[in-house]
């Protein structure tokens, strides 16, 4: 799945699991594709909340897209290989920043790390440009994640690798296995550019690429993705009166575009500030990140009493968007 025509080879080949809706119960569940059950032993498919049917391959197999569960770093002054207006996530936690650079994401998806003390899982979802860091932690025990090589709605299905449930990256909930209803707290960050990250977390480490791994870091596997004419691996119905590959800023099951954040540069809305600045590369665009057309940075605040503060926000598709919250505001002019 790392070039369009890869991608619509896999449109074809994609395993959908033709079954009927499945509850969350210990008592009844559909009977799960066999080819899963010899996947995923461990794995207790008699609880789901969603449709199996909803579920389809997205190419590689489990860990296919291997996760970095050893991520090594070094100080921010001390990178000078990342281009300036590259994409990467940032967070802080605790008075402690990272910087992961979407070069070294895309190949990954998942980093299983701590920031500040807490255990986080920073997760890149390509076909949805999503970008979230979760708080690992839940009922007192800390997870990593792991890619299942499966999609659901084009995003990324997760799996923890301790109960082996499969988790929703877009919305952070558990949809199969053990800890199914369960759902991660999100934690804020955003997706910048590297000169501003730099600039704006002076004392920040730097996720670097592991020699263990071999990929050519800094290339896009899916060039021309956000100029198609709609997205690859999505069955689902799309968005009537917006370009289905917009980019829009979703905040609390409503949207904003970024055509409108361009236009005015900044957007109130209550307590909510939104800004648009440009000097971002778009990591879908061409082979090269870097060379990537200008898609801008977004920044999300929050007023509270006399304090503002980074707001959890995704960066996505009009039909992500669309696809979760079919019923959700787009404010699009």
């Amino acid at each position: 799945m790392f070039n369009a025509r890869t991608l619509r080879r896999f449109v074809l080949r994609a395993a959908v699991g033709a079954v009927v809706l499945v509850l969350t119960s210990n008592s009844f569940a559909a009977e799960a594709p066999r080819a899963w059950r010899e996947e995923w032993p461990r794995t207790d498919f008699s609880r789901a909340s969603v449709s199996f049917d909803e579920i389809q391959s997205g190419g590689p197999p489990k860990d296919g897209i291997p996760a970095i569960d050893d991520p090594q770093f070094k100080p921010v002054a001390d990178e000078s290989g990342i281009p300036a207006t590259e994409p990467v996530i940032t967070v802080t936690n605790n008075g402690h920043s990272k910087i992961y650079p979407l070069r070294i994401l895309t190949w990954h998806e998942i980093v299983n790390d701590s920031v500040g003390g807490v255990p986080v899982a920073v997760t890149y979802c390509p076909l949805c440009n999503a970008g979230i860091v979760f708080d690992a932690r839940l009922d007192g025990q800390a997870l990593t994640f792991g890619t299942t090589g499966k999609l659901r709605r084009s995003d990324l299905v997760m799996y923890d690798r301790q109960s082996q449930s499969w988790w929703q990256q877009f919305s952070g909930d558990a949809i199969i296995g053990e800890l199914t209803g369960k759902t991660l707290k999100m934690l804020p960050s955003r997706m910048e550019a590297f000169a501003l990250a730099k600039a704006r977390l002076p004392d920040a480490l730097v996720l670097t690429a592991k020699s263990t791994f071999s990929r050519p870091y800094g290339a896009n596997p899916y060039v021309g993705y956000d100029t198609s004419v709609r997205p690859f691996l999505y069955a689902g119905e799309l968005p009537d009166d917006v370009e289905p590959m917009m980019r829009v800023v979703v905040i609390d099951g409503q949207a904003w575009s970024l055509p409108l954040l361009k236009k005015h540069g900044r957007v109130e809305a209550g307590d909510l500030v939104l800004r648009w600045t440009a000097g971002q590369n778009s990591a879908l665009d061409t082979r090269s990140i870097s060379k990537g057309r200008d898609v801008g940075n977004v920044t999300v605040q929050r007023r509270i009493g006399t304090d503002i503060k980074d707001e959890i926000h995704h960066v996505t598709f009009a039909f992500v968007f669309h696809a979760f919250h079919p019923e959700g505001a787009l404010f699009k002019d």
